[in-house]
């Protein structure tokens, strides 16, 4: 009888207790951006099967793991959470519903010259009261730290305001993370000092929601949308709706970003007072030459099967709108699958059937668009390239008139394991042509337009081929070591102009009619996995082998420690952490050598694929991640 009549007590509660709305229904319709988990409970009982996740868990990372977080928690954490008065573990698990990041429309009269809105939102559902434990304890610390606070109510919740100045808050971090170079003497002359900007957090709570902000309006739309009221909602703006249906509908996680309406404002901005400048082109005129004006918005998705993750990004920029940049990346739906002289070693591929003569044209045509004195001297350079060496040359009929529609490269695992390989695997691009012999003679008129001490060019026979070598300016070496000399290799064969650093890449393809080894096409999940994500003949299709790819860079890893340090202690931010101080410095923070051997966690990684995909609408790119045959229960 007790638990009946605690039940009937607490009844009225839940019957009037209703639900958070969904991101969609409680954002108002000027949101420019957001990023939300609709439901983080949900998602984070998905995430922890994922390879990662359970990767990160596995013993054989836990020396690695548990030196990186003591020291991420004692030298990072702990000293933010005693200046700002709070703890990061109070809030950690208080997510239950959904957790939304979301950029707001600017609400001041001048829209073109106020800040965006900034809104975070976190549905708590059944720890409402830790929550409201949590957040008067924060206010009570920050009066306790002198730091200034103000309480006012929109639409009967209370709000809490916290107030703060950028200096304050440079000091802060300056006090945390002191600069290393804080007092040295320079040459240079001190820089004038910009006034600080004041800095005013809204924080409150609303029923299960907590809700922080910086403009009251965009704080008062939510509670207005919270309550069922007649503010438009994000779901009813056109741009949302177009993409909510087949991207976000029952998604456990997506990122939308009104693209047209922010490039809008920046244009706006950059036009400004703006007076012109001799004859330079103006901001608008640039932006619409690259073809940023089409764009409409920007969708990023993330989907949960029992065979793996699929991601989906969409940039929706309409065909009649296309020009400039989105012109020029709208390849054609065609067969973009491993051919067969691709080796079943490689570990990266990637095939794009994109027009490159129209591609030509189309940076010609942007170009005379933004500066027509530009395009002229790029025409006079085209026009006289190579007749320095032979007067009837035309590079637009021997060069550009041979170009194709078909872009390739593939990659293969470092040849030694130091990081300089691996800063330079042996890789392969190559580039169709229907006259490929003639392409490649062609591209020795580039050779004049390259700085002298590189121009020379080398020419010997291959297999009845003609091998075409040229200098390259050197690359600086890993860790400051001395520049690594390099030299790029070419030739014609099968159709293609194929070009490589490596030259024992390019003579493999050169031989690879004789070769009668596996191929990457061949290779086992590589036709299922490609399903996924729409196929081979879309007109761009990649793939990875993320295994080879991750014993490469762990192996790598484990044996240059000291050159990873020495390549992280000239930053900013390892001054900042007290990691500029030699490698012991970084091994307090990043000790590789307790890493396992790879083969002891190859069973989290398998393979990633992607294809992408050109329609009236816009241009989209899909990437699969199929679930590692080893962990498939």
């Amino acid at each position: 009888m007790k638990q009946l009549a605690a039940l009937l007590v607490l009844l009225p509660v839940f019957a009037f207790a209703a639900p958070t709305p969904p991101p969609e229904k409680l954002l108002a319709a000027d949101t420019l951006g957001v990023f939300t988990i609709p439901d983080y409970a949900k998602a984070r009982t998905m995430w922890s099967q994922w390879p990662s996740t359970l990767l990160w868990a596995d013993p054989e990372l836990k020396a690695f793991k548990e030196k990186f977080l003591g020291k991420l928690k004692s030298d990072l954490v702990a000293p933010l959470e005693k200046e700002f008065g709070f703890k990061f573990a109070d809030y950690s698990g208080l997510a239950q519903g959904q957790v939304t990041l979301a950029i707001m429309a600017a609400s001041g009269d001048d829209k073109t010259d106020a800040t965006p809105g900034f809104l975070f939102l976190l549905d708590a559902r059944d720890k409402t009261d830790t929550l409201k434990t949590n957040l008067a304890t924060m206010k009570k610390k920050w009066v306790d730290g002198g730091k200034q606070l103000k309480t006012e109510k929109i639409r009967d919740v209370e709000f809490t305001t916290l107030i703060f100045s950028s200096d304050d808050l440079s000091k802060t971090l300056d006090k945390i993370f002191p600069d290393p170079n804080a007092g040295n003497e320079t040459l240079d002359a001190p820089k004038p000092k910009k006034p600080g900007k004041k800095i005013e957090w809204l924080i409150g709570q609303s029923d299960s929601l907590l809700i922080v902000g910086t403009s009251p309006k965009d704080v008062e739309k939510i509670l207005i949308r919270q309550g069922g009221g007649a503010v438009p909602s994000l779901e009813e703006q056109p741009a949302f709706a177009a993409n909510y249906a087949g991207l976000f509908r029952d998604s456990p996680g997506y990122l939308w970003v009104n693209l047209k309406t922010i490039l809008d404002l920046v244009a706006k901005q950059m036009g400004q007072g703006a007076e012109p400048k001799g004859m330079g082109p103006t901001p608008e005129k640039i932006l619409s030459a690259i073809g940023l004006n089409g764009l409409q918005t920007l969708s990023v998705n993330l989907r949960d099967t029992p065979e793996g993750c699929l991601f989906n990004l969409l940039i929706s920029v309409p065909e009649a709108a296309r020009k400039g940049l989105f012109k020029l990346l709208a390849f054609d739906a065609r067969d973009a699958s491993p051919p067969p002289f691709v080796p079943g070693d490689a570990v990266k591929f990637s095939r794009v059937r994109l027009d490159a003569q129209k591609g030509w044209a189309t940076i010609e045509n942007a170009l005379v668009e933004i500066s027509p004195q530009a395009a002229g001297v790029l025409k006079l350079v085209m026009d006289n390239a190579g007749k320095d060496k032979d007067p009837n040359f035309d590079l637009r009929k021997n060069l550009i008139a041979n170009l194709g529609d078909d872009l390739i490269s593939y990659q293969k695992s470092p040849r030694k394991p130091t990081l300089a390989d691996l800063n330079s695997p042996p890789s392969l691009f190559l580039l169709s042509s229907p006259k490929a012999e003639q392409l490649a003679a062609a591209l020795k008129a580039l050779g004049s337009l390259l700085p002298q001490q590189n121009a020379k060019l080398k020419e010997r026979e291959f297999l009845g081929r003609t091998v075409y070598t040229m200098g390259l300016p050197p690359t600086p070496g890993p860790g400051g070591g001395r520049p690594v000399e390099r030299a790029l290799s070419y030739s014609a064969s099968g159709g293609y102009v194929a070009m490589s650093t490596d030259v024992a890449m390019l003579e493999e393809y050169l031989r690879s009619s004789e070769n009668k080894g596996k191929t990457l096409r061949e290779t086992a999940g590589l036709t299922e996995a490609a399903q996924k994500v729409g196929g081979m003949s879309t007109g761009l299709f990649g793939y990875e082998n993320q295994a080879e790819t991750m014993r490469s860079v762990l192996e790598i890893m484990k044996k240059e420690s000291g050159t990873f340090a020495n390549l992280f202690q000239n930053s900013p931010i390892a001054g900042r952490l007290g990691m500029g101080e030699g490698d012991n410095k970084f091994k307090d923070w990043v000790d590789f050598s307790l890493l396992p051997s790879f083969d002891k966690i190859a069973k989290y990684f398998y393979m990633t694929v992607y294809a992408g995909s050109v329609t009236t609408e816009g241009i989209g790119i899909k990437v699969f991640a199929p679930m590692p045959p080893a962990m498939k229960k």
